[in-house]
Parts: structure tokens; sequence; C-alpha cells
């Protein structure tokens, strides 16, 4: 059994800092591999990352705030996105350890490998039977999950004779089911453009059985069993946090790269460095600004909720969804805008696989590709804003 944790949350960014270093220098077998290496996968488990959202005594920090987290994965992917997004795969989902019994927790995460890879893309079905459900389907974009001891498989539940079951509300009833990995069909999906270590592969389930005790709804009100206010918090505010955590991060190496080339690198037919051309020069200000500007307007958004959320029987309520909706996307885009700036004005160089920009454009494009990243997302929050209907859906 994992002991209370001692470490702080200041401790763990300090020490992604400190590996940032080494994160660059195996970002090119990261890639090739489309996986994490055995060595870099050791690494975060060694450091704690994967549990940073986990409950005591499986947590490997106090009282990690929403901001602080986010900074973890920020700082992870200045060395290397996809190892910073493998972290959040495995690390949004720990928070449902809060909703299993006691016993399926320990049975889970007792041991500090131990990681869950959840996936809600997908299509399928459980069918109630006693003591819990036939699962069955695929489930698509389940991101670090060869190395993930656990998988979440997220469908529609129905009862025997064939009658979608509802819930309280009259909606579909949807869980999430905890499957060990070996017990799934994999199918290798991830030949993709950018975030290629990341594994997002798939995964099948025919006529499996699940327990009862190995499903979760998210449910606070009627499932959490621990009171802290990460637990209040929505799956999809978790997802929010990370892909524009990871984006950030991204843009942040991306103009560090620029900075430092530019005082070198004279163009073609030029005769002074890059950083001496007024249109750049105007070009990187207006980048940094925006990047510091929806950096620091994020962080204060998740320190407003944070604190808000602490008080004993609050809600994560429609006004706060909206607000880390429309903060995060623009945050995404905004770091999208200044990796297009640097690598439009890095011209050939950046073109190269061998050259630190190269991958980082590809990076961030795929995750503007996201979900996430959708700039429909900002219909959703101007509606709200207007007092119009809003398509709730990704909020």
């Amino acid at each position: 059994m994992l002991q209370t944790p001692t470490r702080t949350s200041a401790a763990l960014i300090a020490e992604a800092e400190k590996l940032i270093p080494w994160l660059r220098e195996q970002s090119a077998a990261i890639e090739a591999e489309r996986r994490l290496t055995p060595e870099v996968h050791a690494a975060m488990v060694d450091a704690g990352f994967y549990r940073i959202t986990m409950p005591e005594p499986f947590s490997s920090v106090e009282d990690c705030t929403l901001s602080e987290a986010m900074r973890i994965l920020e700082t992870l992917a200045r060395g290397d996105a996809s190892t910073a997004w493998s972290v959040w795969a495995a690390l949004g989902t720990p928070a449902m350890s809060a909703f299993l019994s006691e016993e399926g927790e320990r049975e889970m995460f007792g041991s500090r490998e131990a990681s869950v890879v959840n996936s809600i893309a997908a299509m399928g079905r459980a069918v109630a039977v006693d003591g819990g459900y036939r699962v069955t389907g695929t489930w698509s974009f389940a991101s670090g999950c060869r190395h993930a001891t656990w998988l979440g498989a997220h469908c529609p539940i129905f009862e025997a004779d064939g009658t979608p079951r509802r819930d309280t509300d009259g909606h579909q009833a949807e869980r999430t089911f905890l499957v060990p990995a070996g017990e799934v069909t994999w199918t290798d999906i991830w030949s993709v453009i950018g975030l290629r270590g990341t594994a997002s592969d798939a995964f099948s389930l025919n006529e499996h059985f699940v327990r009862h005790d190995h499903s979760i709804t998210r449910d606070f009100q009627r499932e959490c069993r621990e009171p802290g206010p990460l637990y209040r918090l929505s799956a999809m505010a978790m997802y929010e946090l990370a892909f524009s955590g990871v984006a950030l991060g991204i843009a942040r190496a991306v103009l560090d790269t620029f900075i430092d080339m530019s005082r070198n690198k004279i163009p073609r037919g030029k005769r002074s460095p890059i950083r001496d051309n007024a249109v750049v020069q105007t070009q990187c200000a207006q980048a940094e600004v925006r990047v510091r500007s929806a950096r620091l307007y994020l962080l204060h958004v998740y320190n407003e909720i944070w604190e808000a959320v602490q008080a004993p029987g609050s809600r994560f309520t429609l006004d706060q969804r909206i607000t880390v909706r429309m903060a995060s996307t623009h945050a995404i885009h905004q770091a999208r805008d200044a990796v297009d700036f640097a690598y439009n004005a890095a011209g050939a160089s950046a073109i190269f696989e061998t050259h630190p920009m190269e991958r980082r454009f590809r990076d961030v494009h795929t995750v503007t590709q996201q979900l996430q990243g959708r700039l429909s997302h900002f219909e959703s929050v101007g509606a709200y804003i207007l007092g119009a209907d809003p398509d709730l859906t990704f909020v």
C-alpha cells in the first residue's frame, strides 16, 4: 500500500523543470517508437506525475491545485509534448478512484506502477446482467494506453431486453467500465501527424463481463467517497486543463527556440540576423504577449474556481464551466498562433526533422485538431453570454 504523500506541488514542478533537457534528448526515440520509452515512463512513475490527482494514500503530492496541475503538464510539454500528454492521460482518470469502492481502489491502484487510461471516443454498449454488465465495443484515442494497467471504456447502458436504461433525470444512463489492460484486443491506429509518442491506439471488448464495482459514473453527489474539491469538477474540465497546459508548454518551447536562433540566423539574401527585422520584432512581441496573457488568464480562472469549490457543499457551476471552456480554448489557439509565427519566421530551417520546431509545429496542430481545440466552443460561450440557447455538450 502506498503511503501518505510528503512531496509538494512546488517540488513536482521543479522536478519537471529538471527533466526538460533530458526529455528533449528522448523525444526522437519517443517519436520513432510512437510511445514513451521505458526509461521515460519509469521516470514519470518515479517522480509521481501519474498520481497527482489521486486521493490519499495513493496520491504522490499534498493538495495539488488545478493551476499547479496545469503548470506540471505545461513544464513537461516544454520538454516533450507526447510525454506531457501521456501523463495527462494517466492523471486525468485516477481522479475516478474517488468514485470506486475502497476494495476496487486498492485493487487498481495498490502498486506504484498502476495507472488507468480512459477513452470516451467509443462505439459500444453495456448490457446489465446479474452482478454487473456485458460490455461490447471499440474505444479509440486512448492516449498512453500502452503503459496503462487498467483501461476505462465509457458507453451507454441497456437492459437485458435491449431497452435503454434511464437515469434519474430521464437521460440515457452511461458508465465508465474499468478493465485490466491485458484483457482487451488492441488495434494499432496511431499513425498521425503529431503527438506520435502518445500511442493513442484503439481497444475492443466483446461481451466482456465487468463487475458493477468496477464501473463509475463520476456523479459527485451519489457516488464520490472523497470530499476534496478536485472531485467536484467534471471530467471535461480536466480535459480542458490538460489540453491547454500542453499547448502552452509547446508554445513556450517554440518561442524560446526561435528567440535563440534569431540571434544568429541570417536569411538568404540578407545581411543581418532575423532578430533585426522590424516585422519579426513586432510579431514576436505580439506572440509573447498573447501567450503570456492567455496563460495568466487561464491560471487566474483555475485559481478562482479552486477557491470557490473549497467550500463544503459547493458545486461546479455552469458559469464556472463556461469560463473554463472560454479560457482553455482561447489559450490553445493563442499557443497555436504563436507557434505558427515562429515556424514561419524561422524559414526553411524549421522544416527539417532535426530542428526542434518541426515536431512541435506538428504537435500543436494535433492539439488544435482535437475536440478541445474546436473554434465552435466560442459559439457556445457567446450564446451563453448573450442569453441565447447554447449547446452545452462540451462545456
